[in-house]
């Protein structure tokens, strides 16, 4: 017996080492330069996955929403908002389902949280049996989220956005990145001049051949300049320019950095700097799909040339992914992003603490003493 209780608690020590060991992949010391808090929103949920978190700050403060449900694609997949009260997360409340009518029910699938300069917060989502026979839906709340209004299918070929958050442009426009998936993957823009209550649909701005192209965010420079970059299947992040607020574009074009097929997204900050939250992996071989971890974080002065920041995930464990990031008024960058498909996790960043070293060659830079880990992810459920 006691050679058993020996055997046990060797176990138990063994185990206990182990999750230590992969809790320090999530924070690395060499690359957590900035990083003010590090917490998940929940610990426990009534279902076993989650995904594809957004964020938005309101007159009663910051707003969380996501997809979970037993697995993505699944019918019973909702969305679910919580609230930062106090200094403290809410409990998250389900505020949308797929269901149609008595026998039919569909999944629910990425939330967009959105705040209008004086007006609602928006959330967007979609409704459908996939991304290529999904539908656009919308509810509105006046009170920061505690309360919403009733379910609003959108007209017929507008989608909302499709993962990242729009924007309101120098003219008060609010331009929403969107795209399709039912004929190749496709970028498009939608332009509302009535604060979100009414939409127009843009062209698609690739074939959905060449370059397959997802989930646009978009990026302020000087004067009427902005900047598309997006999630692609061709291994690297790809870009796109306008100079005339948003009405035409640059033919979609390669950056110096990789893609592993997952969602990315930036803010323009408050000193004009480019902020772009995405894994920088380089899936093998000819892949178009990798692991998806690490999580990192890059810094960029004209949206070309780009700084290695941080390391939010770098265990070899996969599943740290699409993130939403955005800057409150206090200047404080908040990311949430998908831990595990288990849980979401809200980063805060204080960005005038970042270090920065050049990323050259699309290679993550190199600092003494941190060796990253041989990522074996899977590439399933992407």
């Amino acid at each position: 017996m006691a050679n058993n209780r020996y055997k046990k608690g060797l176990w138990m020590m063994m185990a206990l080492c182990l999750a230590f060991a992969i809790n320090t992949y999530a924070q690395p010391k060499q690359w957590s330069k900035g990083i003010i808090t590090n917490e998940f929103i929940f610990e426990k949920a009534p279902y076993p996955e989650c995904h594809s978190a957004t964020i938005a700050e309101t007159k009663t403060g910051l707003v969380a929403a996501w997809f979970g449900g037993t697995k993505e694609r699944n019918p019973d997949v909702c969305i679910w908002v919580s609230r930062l009260v106090n200094g403290k997360w809410t409990e998250a409340i389900n505020v949308a389902n797929g269901i149609q009518n008595d026998t039919l029910r569909y999944a629910c699938w990425n939330p967009v949280l959105y705040q209008v300069l004086g007006s609602d917060l928006l959330l967007f989502y979609k409704i459908g049996p996939s991304p290529a026979k999904w539908k656009g839906f919308i509810r509105r709340s006046k009170d920061g989220g505690i309360t919403w209004s009733a379910q609003e299918a959108l007209p017929d070929g507008i989608l909302g956005p499709v993962k990242n958050q729009p924007v309101t442009l120098n003219n008060g426009n609010i331009l929403s990145p969107s795209g399709t998936e039912n004929n190749g993957a496709k970028v498009h823009f939608e332009l509302s001049s009535d604060k979100g209550l009414t939409w127009q649909a843009t062209e698609p701005l690739n074939d959905g051949k060449t370059v397959k192209a997802l989930q646009p965010t978009i990026l302020f420079h000087k004067g009427d300049s902005l900047q598309m970059l997006c999630r692609t299947q061709n291994r690297a992040i790809y870009e796109s320019r306008s100079a005339d607020n948003g009405k035409t574009w640059s033919p979609l074009d390669k950056t110096s950095l990789p893609n592993n097929n997952s969602g990315i997204d930036g803010v323009t900050l408050k000193d004009g700097r480019q902020l772009l939250v995405y894994n920088h992996v380089l899936p093998p071989g000819n892949l178009a799909k990798g692991a998806r971890t690490p999580l990192n974080v890059a810094v960029s002065k004209d949206g070309k040339t780009w700084y290695a920041a941080l390391i939010l995930e770098d265990s070899p464990i996969s599943q740290y992914s699409y993130p939403t990031v955005i800057q409150t008024p206090d200047g404080l960058v908040h990311v949430v992003y998908t831990w595990r498909r288990q849980r979401i996790r809200h980063v805060v960043i204080d960005p005038k603490k970042l270090v920065l070293k050049e990323i050259i060659n699309g290679e993550w830079p190199k600092v003494e003493g941190y060796t990253p880990p041989v990522v074996t992810g899977d590439t399933k459920d992407l």
